[in-house]
């Protein structure tokens, strides 16, 4: 399903001209040079072809004859290839004359008895040509190891783009060893493929290219097929679903059909009676994937369409080229040595992906908000990774957690509650209780409950509930407002609070731990009563209020979706004395330290 959806959206990107598509047989390789040769084969000058836009020249990607897979075996390029093959000259590779003699002799067998011109230029080239004419005019040093292609002086057309030189191609594709069989992929009667190309753009995967299917072990292959026949592709759909998938994968900051998210390099793409619906459907779910935090037009379009959803508007409404009935497909992969595994695949309507993506965000909500604009899965996956210096990397986010959570959030099923377990271990590890990963407790918990988890009757408050009696809850709100006077009694001369030494155990055994704090608690309120008597009729108040609700009898221990509701509780109760302070949308969980609010 997967090869057979890539290969259709090939398809419509080459009927409809997309640049960076190549028809079969060809492919869009980096391309440094041209080789401008004379009629009688001589070279008249090396044309640099590089973009020279940026801060250096980079090779310019250029549609040419698709490049033979190579591993350890001498396989020429048809009319272009790297300075081993075409001059004989390199300085990594050690068979510069071997290749040479290859790319030699691949041109010779197929150009004998052409009628262009420009093609017998190239065979005159080819006998002239010496490598140590490389250490001459127009040729450079810096030219080594790059590619190169050809074109006849006086004519502004590659050898490759000519028709007779195209006809030749065709036929040295036909040509191949392949085996006729029935396609997995269209279901025709073609050449199989035996070895499918590289897919290249991967994180972390190898340099040059991994695959999705491949068979290189015996233990891999069955009823004595040979490599590519074990899963018969033809080479048409083998091209045409690399090509695309390569095109999804490239790299440049106005692709946004590619993110990473954990481990796994998501692309995704649109199935659409238009090319404007469909581009507007992978714009607005870019946006979902990862809105722009500083695009604050983007940010109020993708609000107007969630809006519009939970009201039960269509989209058209808000873009009249967004089609709920837009078919998207999401393929996450992860790399695995020489090969691609799939993290996850998921194909629906845009109408579908947009309400599941509306839940995320509901099931996210808390107040006061840790986000001035909806985070983006991969940020929000940040806070389950250990902070080193104050900050975290991608590469320490667990990656079965990141494959698991954004499938949950793409399926519309639950959250995996290992989420919550990473999160508290986090908590007692470096005592962060930031606003993201309370909001990620508080999506697991909202999430179990409105699923209909057993045991999560209880309403999962957005903001401070002064009326919740959810022991657990209540005990979190109990911490917070120890920690508010032990602050308000010892000021800046506080070296570590109650939360730097006591948060661990107290969110996982109450009964062995606020006896204790509160015992010590009565000594900061004593002091509050001589210095600040107002203060600590307030504060002590506030503490009745709760300990009223709670009880005098604390658990001994609390299940871990109780420790989730405990670190709700401490959160919205801290930051709910800070709401006038703070600005919108800042994390609001580091208090200053000194009087309590």
């Amino acid at each position: 399903m997967i090869l057979t959806a890539l290969n259709d959206y090939y398809q419509r990107l080459l009927a409809r001209n997309e640049d960076g598509i190549s028809p079969f047989g060809y492919s869009m390789e980096k391309i440094s040079y041209a080789i401008v040769l004379s009629a009688d084969g001589t070279v008249v000058d090396v044309q640099d072809i590089r973009d020279a836009t940026g801060k250096k020249p980079v090779p310019k990607s250029l549609g040419v004859p698709q490049p033979a897979k190579r591993t350890m075996s001498i396989k020429p390029n048809f009319l272009w290839d790297k300075t081993s093959y075409v001059l004989g000259v390199s300085l990594s590779s050690k068979r510069c004359q071997e290749e040479h003699a290859a790319f030699g002799r691949l041109h010779r067998d197929s150009l004998m008895g052409v009628s262009e011109p420009a093609l017998q230029t190239l065979l005159r080239f080819l006998d002239t040509w010496r490598p140590e004419h490389f250490a001459h005019h127009p040729f450079t040093p810096e030219m080594l190891d790059a590619n190169f292609m050809f074109r006849l002086e006086g004519s502004q057309t590659w050898l490759h783009d000519l028709p007779e030189a195209q006809t030749i191609w065709a036929k040295l594709l036909d040509s191949g060893e392949a085996t006729p069989g029935a396609c997995l992929v269209t279901g025709e009667m073609l050449p199989i493929a035996r070895l499918h190309p590289a897919i290249k753009g991967v994180n972390g995967a190898q340099s040059v290219g991994a695959s999705i299917v491949s068979f290189n072990l015996d233990s891999f292959k069955s009823y004595g097929k040979d490599q590519g026949e074990n899963a018969p592709v033809s080479e048409k759909a083998a091209f045409a679903y690399t090509t695309v998938l390569n095109h999804l994968l490239r790299r440049g900051e106005h692709n946004r059909q590619r993110l990473q998210i954990g481990d796994a390099t998501v692309v995704f793409w649109a199935e659409a009676a238009t090319s404007e619906n469909a581009h507007a459907a992978e714009d607005l779910f870019a946006s979902f994937l990862d809105p722009p935090p500083n695009d604050p037009q983007e940010t109020e379009n993708v609000r107007a369409v969630l809006s519009a959803i939970a009201q039960g508007r269509p989209m058209r409404e808000v873009n009249p080229n967004l089609d709920g009935n837009t078919r998207m497909f999401i393929l996450g992969l992860s790399p695995n040595a020489s090969r691609l595994s799939i993290r996850y695949w998921q194909r629906d309507t845009l109408d579908v992906f947009a309400r599941r993506m509306a839940e995320h965000y509901f099931d996210l909500q808390l107040e006061p908000s840790p986000w001035q604009t909806q985070p983006a899965i991969w940020r929000l996956l940040y806070a389950l990774a250990p902070s080193r210096d104050g900050k975290t990397k991608s590469e320490d986010v667990p990656s079965h957690l990141a494959g698991e959570f954004t499938r949950a959030i793409l399926t519309g099923s639950r959250y995996p509650r290992s989420i919550l377990s990473a999160i508290i271990m986090r908590f007692r590890a470096d005592g962060d209780i930031s606003g993201t990963r309370v909001a990620l407790c508080k999506a697991v918990l909202a999430r179990e409950r409105r699923l209909g988890t057993k045991g999560l009757e209880e309403n999962i408050p957005v903001s401070l509930e002064k009326n919740n009696t959810e022991p657990a809850y209540l005990l979190g709100r109990l911490f917070s407002a120890l920690e508010n006077i032990q602050r308000a009694a010892l000021g800046k001369k506080i070296n570590a609070t109650i939360r730097d030494r006591y948060y661990g155990a107290a969110s996982a055994t109450p009964a062995s731990i606020f006896p204790v704090l509160l015992r010590n608690t009565q000594h900061h309120l004593s002091r509050l009563r001589k210095d600040k008597p107002g203060l600590a009729v307030r504060l002590e108040t506030e503490l009745g209020e709760i300990i009223s609700a709670l009880g005098t009898i604390f658990p001994r221990s609390l299940p871990l979706e109780a420790q989730g509701r405990f670190a709700l509780g401490y959160y919205q109760e801290t930051n709910a004395r800070f709401k006038d302070l703070a600005p919108v949308g800042a994390e609001t969980d580091n208090n200053e330290e000194g009087e309590a609010a």
